[in-house]
């Protein structure tokens, strides 16, 4: 289903009604928000996929245009599949073939306001659609809560105009949770442990703020909205050097401005959590739109060199799990962990798993000083992990230090010392990516049998996993970015005679980085106009290099 009409009348929330109606049926959904960075105007649209079998991408044709302007009509007819339904506002759309809804009159007739016309818009299409009645209340009433009754109404008006076209199959299954990769990225890291979450809004990760305000008035959350992002990183490695688990989220320009806070915690020791939504730039860029840009500028950012933890999810069900991760692994290395989403994870509808005995171990104490030692905030240690402590500690001197410093945080500039820490950085390093072997670093599916790999990473997965399925085809997809899993990563491309890499960028970012580790190409995939793959462009170009 595509619903689309012009900024302002609630495209958005429509397709996450139209989301929750399709789970209600049982079965799995997905849903991708398109839309341009204008308050007012322009146009807006959403595609509303369901399906009996899990799915991440949305695809070229549909089988519903919910039109509540002109320009989805114009733009997106003929995408209808044969036998489709185009459903318009014929109080706008006056030259269209489908089926009209007179939305002024039911508008009127109820005495609502403007920005009902989607609820009505959404009634009709579930008439045509064969949805009962009672589930659209059901789902209203969940969305819309103390104003369900307005949009009930309208809907209903519009229910009744019109006679049913197709039916979609109800599925004999309990429903699944529906959540954005950012409300799966809030739930995560709360899972972890989260203290203080600290941010200024900046598409995509935006929403992260707001859900986790709404939860800070009743719980024991800080949430924090500073001036600028350089005190939004400052604030937090200020408050985990006080005890507090902080996470951090922005967008590519706001991390720009990080990069010295983040350099700062490399050298102070000092653990975050950075949700990364990338999008497309150089600078501006296309803000509201998606990309796989910026791997390699979280790989490499900050001056100097020290360990860090990158990962990238590719559903609502892994950002949830890895965000949680991400708290636990930056807290038990003492190093800043990355989370790189997208536009296309952060905003996107998923059916997603939630487990809800997710566990995330707790700090170990095996490096932990004696009774009457002396506190050494740096202490050197055999895996590089000194042992941790946040003020107030009675008794003890905590100093961290920007500066190199020796094992009690003292600056220094000895060569000696200086070497030595960097050597215990560089074993903290090696540490953290022995730990990760006992998660799922790289997720590899497909045949046993096959002898091409397509290898790719975050969101785009959800495209290319569909596009391989029904092939001879093995899917590589390395989660963990940093510390890269060579080992894993190696076990899972065994076999294969060649590798093809799919990315959302011109430059091959995953390309470089498996280069960098002694793994090659044979061909690639890139597209870069902010827009996700779909399926069939995915079967299309790699049929072109296979």
């Amino acid at each position: 289903m595509l619903i689309g009409g012009r900024a302002g009348e609630g495209i958005n929330r429509a397709s996450a009604v139209l989301n929750r109606l399709m789970a209600r049926l049982g079965r799995y959904v997905y849903m991708y928000y398109d839309y341009p960075s204008l308050i007012r105007g322009g146009h807006n649209f959403a595609i509303v996929r369901s399906a009996d079998r899990p799915i991440g991408t949305h695809r070229e044709r549909v089988d519903a245009v919910i039109a509540l302007d002109r320009e989805t009509v114009r733009q997106h007819a003929s995408r209808l599949s044969p036998g489709g339904v185009l459903l318009f506002d014929s109080s706008v759309v006056r030259e269209s073939v489908g089926v009209p809804v007179p939305l002024d009159e039911a508008l009127d007739a109820e005495g609502a306001p403007p920005i009902t016309r989607n609820s009505g818009m959404i009634g009709a299409f579930c008439r045509a659609a064969g949805i009962p009645w009672s589930l659209v209340e059901t789902v209203f009433e969940r969305e819309f809560g103390r104003h369900a009754g307005i949009n009930l109404r309208v809907a209903r008006r519009s229910f009744e105009m019109v006679e049913e076209r197709i039916r979609i199959p109800r599925i004999d299954r309990r429903p699944l949770p529906v959540l954005t990769g950012n409300e799966a990225i809030a739930l995560g890291l709360v899972r972890g442990g989260l203290d203080t979450y600290i941010a200024y809004p900046m598409t995509p990760t935006s929403s992260i703020l707001h859900l986790l305000a709404g939860f800070a008035s009743r719980t024991a959350l800080s949430v924090v909205h500073p001036e600028s992002e350089i005190a939004v990183i400052l604030m937090a490695l200020g408050g985990a050097y006080a005890g507090s688990r902080c996470a951090v989220g922005t967008s590519g320009g706001g991390f720009c401005l990080m990069t010295e806070g983040l350099s700062l915690s490399g050298m102070a020791e000092v653990p975050v959590v950075i949700v990364l939504g990338q999008r497309p730039g150089p600078s501006t860029g296309l803000p509201t739109y998606s990309c796989q840009t910026e791997l390699l500028f979280a790989r490499h950012a900050g001056q100097g060199e020290f360990p860090r933890l990158i990962a990238a999810p590719a559903d609502a069900s892994e950002a949830y799990v890895w965000s949680a991760r991400a708290l636990e692994l930056a807290w038990r290395f003492q190093v800043p962990a990355i989370l790189l989403a997208d536009k296309t994870l952060c905003e996107g509808g998923y059916s997603a798993v939630i487990d809800p005995d997710l566990r995330v171990a707790a700090p170990d104490d095996r490096n932990a000083m004696m009774p009457g030692e002396p506190y050494l905030r740096y202490r050197i240690t055999p895996d590089g992990v000194s042992p941790l402590r946040t003020v107030p500690s009675a008794g003890d001197v905590i100093k961290v230090n920007s500066y190199e410093h020796d094992e009690s945080g003292t600056t220094t500039e000895d060569a000696e010392i200086s070497a030595a820490m960097q050597r215990k950085r560089r074993e903290k390093a090696r540490t953290l990516g022995e730990a990760l072997r006992a998660y799922e670093t790289v997720d590899v599916s497909g045949p046993d049998t096959a002898r091409v790999g397509v290898v790719t990473w975050g969101s785009t997965a959800g495209a290319v996993r569909e596009a391989v399925d029904e092939q001879p085809l093995r899917l590589v997809r390395p989660i963990v970015l940093e510390p890269f899993p060579t080992e894993a990563f190696r076990a899972a491309v065994d076999g294969l005679e060649r590798l093809i890499v799919v990315e959302q960028n011109w430059t091959g970012q995953l390309e470089q980085l498996m280069r960098l580790h002694g793994f090659g190409a044979d061909g690639r995939v890139h597209r870069f106009d902010g827009r996700p793959f779909t399926v069939e462009e995915i079967v299309s170009r790699l049929a072109e290099v296979v």
